[in-house]
């Protein structure tokens, strides 16, 4: 992301239009071959997704540029986007700024009582599994168990790295439904443990 940083979204309402502007910036034919060498000549990439069209741009004065060119293309086609902005990417929140904020998925398990991460282990007995479990709980994880195996909430990827490093277990993701083997047996669901 670090060459493209910036780009502009072009959401134009059906296909045919999208496949018109396309054609305009010489991207399916050789018909604006002056427009397409402009956007070549400034390095700029183009992709579309559907009926939206991105034309990437690594600075913001290359985005001013590349929108000044789009939207004159834009007017000579007749065509009116539903949708026309200039982006830029946040590198610390992965996200574009003009896309709204995701809540953190660890957070929201968290905040939901389930543990986003867990470390399962496979005791070679019943009483290591119980011995473990015990030992895990006094340390203040919330553990759950069954027969010999024993899984313990995480509330972070590095946390869960570090546990299973210490008690030989392996780390897998959390959530609302841990493990299910068959809906008939009562005990095959383990629900999500709290962080």
């Amino acid at each position: 992301m670090a060459q493209d940083d910036w780009r502009i979204r072009i959401e134009l309402p059906d296909e045919e239009g999208v496949n018109g502007f396309l054609d305009r910036l010489g991207l399916t034919r050789d018909n604006a071959e002056e427009l397409a060498e402009e956007l070549r000549h400034h390095r700029l990439a183009v992709s579309r997704d559907g009926n939206t069209v991105f034309v990437y741009t690594g600075t913001g004065m290359q985005a001013e540029q590349a929108n000044r060119i789009v939207e004159g293309e834009l007017r000579d086609a007749g065509l009116v986007p539903e949708r026309f902005v200039t982006e830029h990417w946040l590198h610390d929140e992965e996200r574009w700024d003009d896309e709204p904020v995701q809540p953190d998925v660890e957070e929201d398990l968290l905040e939901r009582g389930y543990a986003p991460w867990e470390v399962r282990v496979e005791t070679e007995s019943l009483g290591a599994a119980h011995d473990l479990a015990e030992q895990l709980r006094a340390e203040g994880f919330d553990v759950s168990r069954a027969f010999t195996f024993v899984i313990v909430g995480a509330a972070d990827r590095e946390q869960a790295v570090e546990l299973a490093g210490r008690v030989h277990g392996q780390v897998e993701p959390g959530g609302e439904l841990v493990y299910e083997v068959h809906p008939s047996n009562p005990f095959a669901v383990f629900g999500g443990l709290g962080g």
